[in-house]
């Protein structure tokens, strides 16, 4: 007969101590697990609620600098309306002078003075200045010298007005066109 051999068995025996020590160890194990997809179920809410936030705010700027390129564009097209607001009367008073028929020299010119006077305060409404440099010391910023003349004035003096110059806001849109004294 054969005979049967027997293999001894791979677990060792536990002592009835360990046992119960890892049956207490499973639930501990099971409950810090639980705590951690807790935890990780939460920062993912959170991450997803602070990329939302962040979605929000990227759009909100792109709306703000979209807007403010829209105003800038808008200021830049209708900057002009008040100062052509300024100057409609100016066009009506002008109208008035060429439709009228009577002949009267004296009348035309007191219309057209008051045009002037019309057109003055548009200016001065739109901050425009006139630069009118008889006597003044020759600036090359805001005069443009057309020639020069034997003169008893210090040299590089404003002699004569030959066009008048005109400033906005203190920069020069249109030097004046002079006559400058010439050293003796």
């Amino acid at each position: 007969m054969e005979e049967q051999k027997q293999t001894p068995s791979t677990t060792t025996p536990t002592p009835a101590g360990e046992e119960a020590t890892n049956a207490a160890a499973q639930p501990a194990e099971n409950a810090a697990v639980e705590d951690v997809a807790a935890q990780l179920a939460a920062l993912e809410a959170k991450a997803r609620e602070n990329y939302e936030l962040y979605v929000r705010a990227v759009a909100e700027g792109e709306n703000i600098r979209r807007r403010a390129q829209e105003d800038v564009t808008k200021a830049h097209k209708f900057a002009i309306e008040n100062f052509a607001d300024n100057l409609l009367p100016v066009m009506d008073s002008l109208q008035a002078a060429l439709a009228d028929g009577s002949g009267d020299i004296a009348k035309l010119r007191e219309g057209v003075e008051l045009t002037a006077r019309q057109l003055a305060a548009a200016f001065e409404r739109g901050k425009i200045v006139e630069l009118n440099p008889v006597g003044e010391k020759f600036d090359p910023h805001r005069h443009q010298a057309i020639s020069m003349v034997p003169s008893e004035q210090e040299p590089n003096t404003v002699v004569n007005v030959l066009q008048r110059g005109y400033t906005i806001a203190d920069r020069v849109l249109r030097p004046a066109l002079v006559t400058v004294s010439a050293p003796k």
